[in-house]
């Protein structure tokens, strides 16, 4: 019976890439009767990158990952995006000053001012300690706040990550409650702080869709160990625990959690929020 589900699941993923096919070959046809060559497969490009394809794997998604725990992030048009590969337990003053302590900066709010900040920084490669994130979507909802530090001066290049706060009584037990639900817990009490880190190192185009983007190093894993070790060296944070996909993590009453790939976890350490003060 699995054979004949991993079957049915591969014909409906290369039913989907076909109609995508089809779909981008008919826009290209309609718009180049139009327009100029050059504008038709611009238009191509735009309608296929952000409205064809992402539609295409966000269904091939639903079909792979049918009652599948995340292991990622989700992009506004439901993509996956970065990897969840730690965590953190503490409040929130104390993760911002745990990140303060080690020489990272908050990210700005992404508005039309900070974006278009962005866009000048990177484009005339001048410095943006403070650069906005794109949004990505954990539990329901956008992150609660990120942290990056730059790679030399270039806006291009940086260490970044995201964090979205968990409420510690449902990080208790793995079910839909923990994975779906979406309200953001009081974040003066002691929260799970589940992260998704990465390093930029450029710009490129997407895998699945050929959005623009940050280029991202692929090795996530060698990102999660520099954040975690940056928080460590700075006296931020307690012991870091490795945690397998399927196994219980215990801090404090932290029970459970439950992740495709491996996390780092670590408490926040109560005196740097102190310290910071």
């Amino acid at each position: 019976m699995r054979v004949v589900i991993l079957v049915l699941q591969r014909l409906a993923v290369l039913s989907l890439g076909a109609v995508g096919i089809w779909l981008i070959v008919n826009v290209f046809q309609w718009v180049d009767g139009e327009l100029p060559s050059v504008l038709a497969l611009a238009a191509t490009y735009a309608v296929a990158a952000y409205v064809i394809l992402p539609y295409i794997v966000r269904m091939g998604l639903m079909v792979i990952r049918h009652q599948h725990v995340p292991s990622f992030t989700i992009t506004g048009d439901g993509l996956p995006g970065d990897p969840v590969n730690l965590a953190l337990v503490g409040t929130f003053d104390e993760l911002r000053a745990a990140f303060a302590k080690a020489g990272w900066h908050e990210a700005d709010p992404l508005t039309l001012s900070s974006s278009w900040g962005m866009v000048r920084a990177f484009v005339f490669n001048t410095p943006y300690p403070r650069a906005p994130f794109s949004t990505l979507y954990l539990f329901g909802r956008g992150q609660d706040i990120g942290f990056q530090k730059a790679i030399g001066n270039s806006p291009r290049k940086r260490h970044h990550v995201r964090f979205w706060a968990k409420c510690l009584t449902e990080a208790e037990t793995v079910d839909d409650v923990f994975w779906h639900g979406t309200h953001r817990p009081d974040t003066r009490e002691r929260v799970l702080w589940v992260g998704a880190g990465t390093k930029d190192t450029g710009f490129s185009l997407t895998r699945l869709t050929f959005q623009i983007t940050h280029a991202t190093d692929a090795d996530t894993n060698a990102e999660r160990d520099f954040i975690m070790a940056e928080l460590s060296r700075n006296g931020a944070i307690g012991v870091v625990d490795m945690y397998e996909a399927g196994e219980e993590i215990e801090a404090g009453t932290v029970n459970h959690y439950v992740t495709d790939g491996i996390i780092a976890l670590a408490t926040l350490k109560v005196e740097t929020s102190r310290q910071a003060a």
